[in-house]
């Protein structure tokens, strides 16, 4: 090697190296660059500074437990009291929670030594350990009170709403009203309401014990009060959940049986003509390209809301899917077995069912099942949208701010649907298909 090639070499050597570390260096910078236009676009900093920690807290704790509202209107001087605050889970007349005691002075023993007292003249009197006796009477739209100036954060004072958070519970006064929150854990009335014979009773009762309603069995009586159960709906559920995996089914195998004859003028082995099969595929492009919540916006302007309109829009994005998915599975089948068929004299369209399905079907298959189990998930969010479906029920419950039960009940229920579609679609898969260990 003489002198002139070790410098060339050199020289390469020297830029290869450069180029290294310009990469090592400029690949780390521009992610660098990246994330910093991430939190400049997204305004980090003031969605940080905008977040409340206690309204988390609150929607976590309302997620999984419970709240008893004991409600005194200060222009009537009446007193009701109510799970959840809903005229459905209010207490029978005559009937009140066992940590309420008094009658012409009401007191509310929230636990831990935090008491409040309903007085006569919408008066109100608060007991907090480690803070002086709060006392409020509301005057027309005014609230008059005791309270310091300086007050500490678990209290929120104006003329017109004072609001009190313990550990213990919540106290809110206004004008009209004044009202204690009672948090317990767990979902009360989720099997039966309070005006029904069986709340209250344990399982075993139910199954071994005397009848409790002189009309209806304990089993029968038990079955028809939690399926018609008016604060947790349950058969309004199962019909919504029904609704969802309807609207899932409809769509994804409308798509594949409109998309599998238009996969053959796509494939370049069924379709000669190339105006024909650019044509289709672009077709196929534009119905993908949509995305499925698009289609159910325009879809229902066109045609109103309900589910029939989301299975629509799974439809139109699903044919395009399954368009170019079938049309690349039938441009890979295997010619000679074609040949086969074609050769026992076989017309063109026979051809085609003996010599090209047989081929493709477990692809098709394959693809069938799993789009239906996510179009599952899909069917959710559209029926937001259309007005059907667990979607639905479950938009409405977070539209309200404050029944985030519902809301877990809710999302516990869709979970376990994708679970069980997830199940049967791999065990379809294995029983049409076959599995490979």
């Amino acid at each position: 090697m003489t002198a002139t090639d070790l410098s060339l070499t050199k020289h390469a050597a020297d830029r290869l190296f450069q180029r290294k570390r310009l990469l090592g260096f400029g690949i780390p910078a521009v992610i660098v660059l990246y994330f910093v236009y991430i939190v400049v676009a997204f305004d980090i900093p003031g969605l940080a500074q905008r977040a409340n920690m206690d309204n988390a807290v609150t929607v976590l704790s309302d997620s999984w437990s419970h709240k008893v509202h004991v409600t005194r209107d200060n222009r009537t001087g009446q007193i009701s009291y109510a799970v959840e605050g809903e005229r459905k889970g209010r207490y029978p007349e005559g009937q009140r929670p066992a940590w309420v005691s008094g009658d012409e002075v009401l007191t509310i023993d929230l636990g831990s030594d935090h008491i409040v007292r309903y007085l006569p003249d919408t008066r109100t009197e608060i007991e907090i350990p480690g803070f002086p006796m709060i006392e409020v009477q509301a005057r027309g739209r005014t609230l008059v009170t005791n309270l310091p100036e300086a007050l500490p954060e678990w209290i929120s004072a104006s003329s017109r709403r004072i609001g009190i958070t313990t550990p213990e519970g919540r106290i809110t006064l206004t004008g009209a009203r004044t009202e204690v929150f009672n948090y317990f854990p767990g979902w009360e009335l989720f099997w039966f309401t309070l005006d029904s014979p069986y709340h209250g009773h344990s399982f075993a009762a139910l199954l071994l014990g005397d009848r409790l309603d002189a009309e209806r069995s304990n089993i029968a009586g038990a079955l028809h009060d939690f399926w018609n159960n008016p604060m947790w709906r349950h058969k309004d559920v199962a019909w919504a959940i029904g609704e969802t995996i309807l609207m899932a089914f409809l769509g994804t195998m409308g798509a594949a049986l409109i998309a599998l004859p238009l996969a053959f003028l796509a494939a370049r082995r069924f379709s000669p003509l190339m105006a024909l099969r650019a044509a289709t595929r672009r077709l196929f492009d534009f119905l993908r390209g949509v995305d499925a919540l698009i289609w159910t916006v325009v879809l229902s302007r066109a045609f109103g809301p309900g589910p029939l309109t989301g299975a629509l829009a799974i439809l139109i994005t699903d044919t395009g899917t399954f368009g170019k998915i079938f049309s690349e599975a039938l441009e890979n089948v295997d010619g000679k077995q074609i040949e086969g068929v074609a050769s026992t004299g076989a017309k063109p369209l026979q051809r085609y069912r003996f010599g090209v399905i047989p081929q493709v079907v477990p692809v098709l298959l394959a693809q069938l099942l799993y789009f239906l189990e996510s179009n599952t998930r899909s069917a959710t969010i559209i029926g937001a949208i259309t007005g059907g479906g667990i979607g639905l029920m479950l938009t409405q419950a977070i539209q309200t701010q404050k029944d985030w039960e519902e809301v877990a009940y809710y999302i516990v229920l869709i979970v376990l649907m994708v679970m069980v579609m997830d199940w049967l679609s791999g065990w379809l898969r294995g029983k049409l298909i076959g599995r490979r260990d």
